[in-house]
Formats: C-alpha cells, structure tokens, sequence
C-alpha cells in the first residue's frame, strides 16, 4: 500500500490529512439495502471507494469500513456515518463509479485506528 496526495498545481498538499490506497472493503446501507463496495483510499477525515451505482452528492450514509490486516491479521472494523461529496464515473464502458465520503461522524478512537492505517501504509 502507499501513501498518496492531492497536490496543487505548485506542488503543495490540499488535504488536511494524509490518505493511505486501502485494498480493504465497506458496507453502506442504502434504501433498498446493505451493500458492499471496494475501498480505495482512507484518512481520518473521509474515504474513497468503487460502488456498481452512482449516489447523489450530500447523501448521508451509515458505513461499516473493514481496514485489512489488524494486529493478527484480521481486519479492522470501524462504524460510522458520512456524506458523500463527490461522485464519478471510473469510465465510459463501466458502470461503476469513485465516491468520495466525508466521515462526519465517528469516535476519535476509530479516527485514531485510521490514523494508525496510514501511518504503517507509508
């Protein structure tokens, strides 16, 4: 896994919290049910992740986020809830989309675990 950025165009970080590429998985609750999606990044502040449908901007979502590789190689399960702030198609041929969610509400010892993620993704 590696640690990666968005830059401005002279180079400098926009995220106020560094993101680590996650090959881990979420379940999200929609109307019609519980759904899995693939993770693509995480940070403390919000998660990216691939779903087979697209979701309006501004939805609210309940979240299970499962971290790989925990302290005996079992996954990390983390609760939460967020709104998702952006949503793109991954190509013209595939009908799948990139989320982005901003994690609005989770206990500062999850935040903590995804903290900890990214810091041994580095």
């Amino acid at each position: 896994m590696e640690s990666h950025q968005k830059r401005t165009p002279g180079g400098r970080e926009r995220r106020a919290h560094p993101r680590a590429i996650c090959n881990g998985s979420i379940t999200l609750q929609l109307e019609d049910g519980a759904h899995r999606a693939r993770l693509r990044d995480v940070s403390r502040a919000g998660i990216s992740f691939y779903l087979d449908r697209p979701l309006s901007e501004m939805t609210i979502l309940a979240v299970r986020i499962e971290l790989p590789g925990g302290a005996r190689g079992e996954a990390t399960r983390l609760d939460g809830r967020g709104v998702v702030v952006r949503c793109q198609p991954i190509a013209r041929a595939v009908d799948h989309y990139e989320i982005a969610l901003f994690l609005d509400e989770m206990g500062e010892p999850q935040r903590a675990q995804l903290d900890a993620f990214v810091a041994a993704s580095a």
